[in-house]
């Protein structure tokens, strides 16, 4: 009797954890390469867990595909992996469980980070690899990403009639990252031709349950579930999980309840956790009716979130704007910080950028100064946000504690690597780039976190993205700006520029878009300065006049300062004929330059207004 014949009149029960069982016994390297230098141990593993009672078993060959084998350097070895494990599986299984290939996905939150085209290609080359070893199933599982899922499963769909059972995994019971509610999710993978849908991963049985409680039973597949054992827990260095099998077992009939035909276990689970789901359920009889508790989605607020500030990109649309960065002290006095702030208030600009650890050198949190200058010197900071220094937790948390204190301006920027700075040790997070993360601001615009989830409100960010025009291919600088105004991004903000023919430059390429630029402009202070922004910050490029006319100067500071100051202003000349926005940059918190080049810009600006008014 074939798999899906039994599954027609009885309950079956599938194997649990491979590679988290082998993880705690102390493998730490590529557990699917097992298949090849220890093939009895992954064959003990399925032998234990078909005397645990398993009807079903997997290969191991969760992660064994291209994408995921080459950051072990194993990309090569896909086909003998693959084969390997089906061989360890059928030597154990006899003719006493069905013997099904296993396929993982490959997304996370971050879906733009694997192509589609690169997630078929290095599914195919693994399904070909399972099914030419005979296997008699494919179990497509822990997808997040459903484009992902419905790909892979059409193309499965097309070369082989097997069983195939398509199962996705959740952040949140009841719905998928992408908000699509998982009794949806699960019917468009029936429609594609999934002879069992169901959950795994991610939830153990008390959330997998409550999603299980939205699933209809389907009309032309099977359910499935694979819980985990419980929330893993790090110590010592190690995950370990804690789940009691007691709990399985008391948690069986309630998944049959459910109309789960298929029950087996996924992260953290053991032959024991196995063997109590067998106890209570093996050949029962399935459940073919139930009530569906259909949950409301929460309503998001639709009422407008509140901002003290116009948006940038709104003001420099119908008006020059000048913004200013200032660095936030690396050490902790700040009184020439806000000595610098009250400057540059008085000189009118619309606000002061805090970078967030630029060149990847400590500083004061930029949070807590751009909180303190918009309650006591009643300025608006615009807060740098890098990639470098938080994971995807840390960002959400940092985004929420901003729109918590009203802080709604953000520039989101990669950031410098860690090895550039003050702990060339420190680890470089990077868990999503510039483009990602200017996505996932404008979720949390829609009142959705990072993972889909509901926020209960919106938050209403204003996001800035980084240009750097100080490359060799501007036309390819320019593709960056679209696909970051494709992301959202609503305004963009400069590097430095040092010449007006890169101005010019610039606006030729850039005059097609919607989404306003501020350019970024820094007066040099020394020839030692310009040396050194030349040839050794990323994105700075000084024209070799200048440097010249720097270098006969470098025995005069002040002089030196006051032709940094005039080119400055020359710049800002011609910018003002081309842009609204004008970025000055603050060196070494030399916030009387900035001030002095505000004012003139604010000047210059005013002029221009006055010559257009009476042109009108």
């Amino acid at each position: 009797m074939s798999l899906l014949e039994k599954l027609q009149s009885q309950i079956l029960i599938a194997d649990g954890a491979i590679g988290t069982l082998l993880y705690s016994f102390g493998v730490d390297s590529c557990s699917e390469e097992l298949n090849l230098s220890q093939p009895e141990q992954i064959q003990n593993i399925h032998r234990a867990y078909i005397d645990a009672g398993a009807d079903v078993i997997q290969t191991h060959t969760y992660a064994a595909n291209y994408l995921k084998l080459q950051r072990y350097g194993l990309e090569d070895s896909v086909k003998e992996i693959n084969s390997a494990a089906v061989r360890n599986a059928k030597k154990a299984a006899q003719s006493n469980a069905f013997v099904l290939g296993t396929i993982g996905g490959n997304r996370g939150i971050k879906t733009s980070s694997i192509t589609i085209e690169e997630i078929k290609r290095s599914f195919r080359e693994q399904l070909y690899c399972l099914l030419l070893e005979g296997v008699e199933g494919i179990v497509l599982e822990t997808f997040y990403d459903l484009e992902e899922l419905e790909t892979v499963l059409t193309i499965a769909r097309k070369e082989t009639k097997l069983p195939i059972i398509a199962q996705v995994s959740l952040q949140e019971p009841g719905f998928l990252q992408d908000r699509t509610p998982v009794n949806d999710a699960l019917k468009r993978l029936e429609g594609l031709g999934a002879d069992i849908v169901g959950l795994n991963c991610r939830l153990g049985p008390h959330h997998m349950l409550l999603a299980l409680e939205q699933i209809e039973i389907p009309k032309h597949s099977f359910l499935s579930a694979y819980p985990n054992a419980s929330l893993p827990t790090y110590t010592d260095g190690k995950f370990h999980y804690e789940g009691d099998a007691d709990y399985f077992q008391k948690s069986a009939q309630s998944f049959r309840s459910e109309g789960v035909r298929l029950l087996g276990g996924c992260c953290g689970t053991t032959p024991d956790h196995i063997r109590a789901f067998a106890s209570e359920l093996k050949n029962s009889i399935p459940v073919t009716e139930k009530v569906v508790k259909l949950r409301q989605k929460t309503m998001i607020v639709e009422s407008p979130p509140k901002r003290e500030y116009t948006p940038l990109q709104d003001i420099v649309k119908v008006r020059p704007s000048v913004i200013v960065e200032l660095d936030p002290p690396r050490k902790l006095d700040t009184t020439k910080f806000f000595e610098g702030a009250k400057a540059l208030k008085e000189a009118g600009i619309d606000s002061i950028t805090l970078a967030d650890n630029s060149l990847a050198t400590v500083r004061i949190s930029n949070e807590s100064l751009g909180y303190l200058l918009k309650s006591e010197l009643r300025m608006r900071p615009l807060i740098h946000i890098a990639c470098r220094d938080r994971n995807i937790i840390g960002l959400q948390s940092h985004l929420m504690g901003l729109h918590t204190l009203g802080m709604h301006d953000v520039l989101a920027i990669t950031g410098d690597p860690a090895r550039v700075g003050d702990f060339p040790g420190a680890s470089s997070v990077y868990d999503v780039s510039s483009f990602e993360l200017i996505q996932m601001i404008k979720q949390l615009n829609e009142g959705l976190s990072f993972s889909g989830k509901d926020l209960g409100q919106k938050t209403a960010f204003s996001v800035a993205a980084a240009f750097n025009p100080n490359v060799r291919s501007l036309e390819k600088a320019v593709k960056r700006l679209e696909k970051k105004i494709q992301f959202g991004a609503d305004y963009f903000i400069t590097q430095p520029v040092f010449s007006e023919e890169k101005l010019i430059d610039v606006y030729e390429q850039t005059k097609h878009l919607d989404a306003p630029i501020y350019i970024g402009l820094m007066p040099l202070i020394s020839s030692k300065n310009a040396e050194f922004l030349h040839n050794e910050v990323p994105g700075i490029k000084i024209a070799d006049s200048i440097r010249e006319q720097m270098a006969n100067l470098h025995d005069d500071p002040l002089q030196a300062t006051r032709l940094g100051i005039e080119i400055t202003k020359s710049l800002i000349d011609t910018a003002l004929d081309l842009f609204n926005g004008i970025y000055l940059i603050t060196p070494f918190l030399r916030y009387e330059l900035t001030a002095e080049l505000a004012q003139y810009a604010r000047r210059r600006a005013s002029e221009k207004s006055e010559v257009l008014n009476k042109g009108r």
